[in-house]
């Protein structure tokens, strides 16, 4: 299902015993757009790390029986977050600190292969079958994850002019991957929201905080509105793709899928 990243925080976040906190961002790395950790609001407990949790530890979303209160189910214990690598609030994320991190929880680290989850498009439940993933040795540098609360208030530039900017993004919640920019173009075109993918960007200005699209901005006018409302289904992705003249993503990982299976 495809989910807006600002539906989900606030959401409480259910370790298997205990709340542990609250969803406050997104960390993404920017050759995939894939998520790479939640970062969670734990508020008096470990109030001096950042604590991040990986999409292999997040399994469900839940309504429970209380309707208001919106949650996701963490697949690990408060004592296995308490004694997972640390990393102060204040440091970046560094491979190294990733090595050992996935390391800790005997996951399958991401940046070993070709696509965005290493040897394939999407998360591998299965841990049975991790081990046809090569597990690459520890890397040295600092992988490029960004903030997608950093990103939502970006700047888009068409061919011809500024158009607006990033209100949102929206993410496959079985990829964990960031499908779509979702765009607030109300300083051209009152009321209307539009959606473009991040890898339909011509260039990225990360020091301008500025996406570089190679389509005009009548050509964007023109694409199929968005309504926050509704579901982003298939049949809207596959009237955009066709609109930009892009292959549905969907395609490429069925196939990919197939073949690995």
């Amino acid at each position: 299902m495809l989910i807006r990243a600002k539906s989900l925080r606030n959401y409480a976040l259910d370790s298997l015993d205990g709340e542990i906190g609250r969803a406050k961002d997104f960390l993404f790395d920017d050759r995939h757009w894939a998520i790479r950790y939640l970062v969670a609001e734990t508020g008096n407990w470990l109030p001096e790390r950042q604590v991040l949790l990986s999409p292999y530890s997040i399994v469900a979303e839940n309504e429970g029986e209380n309707k208001a209160r919106r949650s996701l189910a963490i697949h690990l214990t408060r004592k296995q977050i308490e004694a997972s690598p640390p990393l102060a609030s204040d440091e970046p994320v560094s491979r190294q600190f990733e090595s050992s991190y996935y390391g800790y929880y005997g996951w399958p680290m991401y940046w070993g292969g070709t696509f965005a989850w290493g040897d394939v498009p999407y998360i591998e439940r299965d841990s049975s079958r991790w081990g046809t993933s090569p597990t690459p040795a520890a890397f040295t540098g600092n992988p490029h994850l960004r903030s997608v609360h950093e990103v939502s208030g970006y700047h888009i530039h068409a061919t011809d002019g500024n158009l607006g900017h990033v209100e949102d993004v929206i993410v496959d919640d079985e990829t964990w991957i960031i499908r779509y920019l979702v765009l607030d173009t109300r300083s051209w075109w009152p009321g209307k929201k539009v959606l473009i993918s991040p890898r339909w960007a011509k260039r990225i200005s990360w020091d301008e905080q500025t996406i570089f699209v190679d389509h005009s901005r009548a050509a964007i006018k023109a694409s199929p509105e968005y309504a926050e409302e509704a579901l982003v289904t298939r049949e809207y992705e596959s009237a955009l793709h066709r609109h930009y003249g892009q292959p549905g993503y969907w395609i490429e990982e069925e196939a990919i899928r197939h073949d690995v299976r």
